[in-house]
């Protein structure tokens, strides 16, 4: 898919995306990891090791083929998106711990996104003759330019001109979810001919993964003893992948420039809002409960 909308617009669209989550992050952010060293400890775990291989057991056992399994472990190795910090805020998490974690899974992603995507491509082979190159030494320069330069703009942005950086916040979430919706659904008119094929063999296996990751990163949290609202922060941040990154390296001419791996994040990326929507609106009414138990137990 080497067309303008992917060489230049894609990547444009991840920079402001990752830009506007840097104008929305300072140096506390990142040492606010003190304040909940288990709970950061634990979702970090989801995130790195739990869905990988949860995702792996599901592409497993729906016996996906072999371009779509490798785009579902790139999805489930994706960091969490600033859509996770939106939900959050939405649904009384807690906006500061799921920006902390966005900041540390991005910077990790770095690492662990092309790890676990060459292992991918190791195992599912997808050009079938065992000599795919994945995303080599040079290629994870580049999603690490992708990823942490804008950050660090954004960063030195927030620092300098405070006021600015809150005022555009919004504004580069609208443009940029306008953008990434027009680039999900140009990926799906490009695999048009198959997209029906795609999304009933893809769209069961990225509806489990939601809903797994979802719960996974409340029940994970509350099991280190987080309370209610830092639960809903890990489990919006577990649970929403950052569906504009790996729509890039997928799509990306000098990355993995496959269309069939880009799909599961497509798919991916209109089923999470109404999975995230269900799992707000439930841990809402968990978090009354909570609140009217402690008023009469008062």
């Amino acid at each position: 898919m080497d067309s303008p909308l992917v060489t230049v617009l894609l990547p444009l669209v991840l920079a402001v995306v990752m830009f506007g989550l840097g104008m929305s992050l300072t140096v506390a952010d990142f040492r606010r990891v003190a304040d909940y060293p288990r709970t950061v400890a634990v979702a970090l775990g989801c995130q790195l090791v739990l869905l990988p291989f949860v995702c792996f057991g599901l592409v497993e056992a729906f016996g996906l083929a072999a371009a779509p399994a490798v785009g579902m472990m790139l999805l489930a190795a994706s960091p969490g998106g600033t859509m996770a910090n939106v939900y959050s805020h939405l649904f009384g998490g807690d906006v500061a711990l799921n920006i902390t974690l966005t900041a540390i899974n991005s910077v990790l992603a770095v690492v662990t996104l092309p790890l676990v995507v060459n292992l991918a491509i190791d195992h599912f082979d997808p050009a079938g003759s065992g000599d795919s190159v994945g995303l080599q030494f040079t290629k994870t320069v580049q999603v690490f330019a992708l990823i942490l330069v804008p950050v660090a703009v954004g960063m030195w942005v927030r620092a300098r001109r405070e006021a600015f950086a809150l005022r555009a916040e919004r504004p580069v979430k609208v443009l940029c979810l306008t953008i990434l919706a027009v680039i999900i659904v140009a990926a799906l008119l490009a695999e048009r001919g198959n997209v029906g094929e795609y999304t009933v063999e893809v769209g069961p296996v990225a509806a489990l993964l939601s809903v797994v990751s979802l719960a996974a990163g409340y029940g994970a949290a509350r099991v280190s003893r987080a309370g209610h609202a830092q639960s809903v922060a890990a489990c919006f941040e577990i649970g929403m992948h950052n569906t504009s990154l790996a729509l890039t390296i997928a799509l990306s001419p000098s990355l993995l420039d496959s269309t069939e791996m880009a799909v599961p994040a497509a798919v991916y990326g209109i089923l999470m809002y109404f999975t995230a929507g269900a799992a707000g609106l439930l841990l809402r009414r968990v978090g009354e409960r909570q609140k009217s138990g402690a008023r009469g137990g008062g």
